[in-house]
């Protein structure tokens, strides 16, 4: 997969909320950083990667998206789960 597809298919999951899962190490990283869940929401949805997509110790595309949002810049590492639905998850967040 390359960077482009990643970034749209985590676009696409990413719309729906409730397909988000933020880790505990991200939610960490969030309060220490002062970057907010709109914040990384945005990210999701409309960031550029930055890393690029490659597979995961555990098989899932992963990347790192990049957007500017309310000021800051924010970084936020991601994994694409496919399977069984579709999955979004945040493994870490950087500004």
């Amino acid at each position: 997969m390359n960077d482009v597809t990643l970034r749209k298919k985590i676009a696409q999951v990413a719309a729906d909320s409730s397909r988000i899962v933020v880790t505990k190490h991200a939610v960490a990283r969030m309060r220490r950083r002062k970057v907010n869940l709109p914040q990384v929401l945005h990210v999701l949805r409309k960031g550029f990667v930055v890393e690029s997509a490659h597979l995961n110790i555990k098989g899932n595309w992963q990347c790192t998206l990049e957007a500017h949002t309310a000021g800051d810049t924010v970084r936020v590492a991601v994994a694409l789960v496919s399977e069984p639905q579709g999955l979004v998850i945040v493994i870490t967040v950087m500004n």
